[in-house]
């Protein structure tokens, strides 16, 4: 049982590293995006303020007023594009993260899986053995008293025949 929590635990960990690695390259993905969101602003502050410029004749605009407009509005519309651009990458990594983690996932609940009907097996061969020895020791048990029987028979069929063996040599 214990194994088994140590198992996932180790796996669990192995997990949390992994994303910690992802997370910092998600992060730094966002941080690229929310700059790009932060220029966008800045340009988009520009174009109000270059809407409001009038450097012409009784304070119209001029044609290079509302081109320095329109180019402002361009460069916006690009970094728009830009930001698309990162956010389709965003995502995307953001998907791959979430195929990874399901690929992690079901793979390690295979792996537990085959552990855990290792750790039955071993088990039920552990039970088995028990009972064997079980039985040894109860078998065990009944034959002691034989093998005493076996060496006293022995030690008196010794003692008779040495007796005999003493008494030939003196007869002869």
């Amino acid at each position: 049982m214990i194994k088994q929590l140590f198992l996932v635990l180790f796996i669990l960990f192995t997990i949390a590293a992994h994303a910690q690695v992802d997370t910092s390259a998600y992060d730094v993905q966002r941080a690229k995006i929310n700059a790009l969101l932060a220029d966008r602003s800045v340009k988009f502050g520009q174009y109000e303020q270059s809407l409001n410029e009038r450097t012409g004749i009784f304070g119209f605009q001029t044609k290079r007023d509302i081109k320095n407009s329109n180019e402002i509005l361009r460069q916006i519309a690009l970094n728009d594009n830009n930001i698309f651009k990162e956010l389709k990458v965003l995502l995307d990594y953001k998907d791959f993260q979430v195929q990874q983690v399901q690929t992690a996932a079901s793979t390690n609940s295979e792996r537990i899986r085959s552990y855990m009907a290792a750790i039955k097996k071993l088990q039920d061969q552990n039970q088995i053995l028990r009972k064997q020895i079980e039985e040894k020791e109860k078998s065990g048990s009944n034959s002691f008293p034989l093998i005493i029987f076996l060496l006293i028979a022995i030690a008196a069929g010794g003692y008779f025949g040495y007796g005999r063996i003493k008494r030939s040599r003196k007869l002869a």
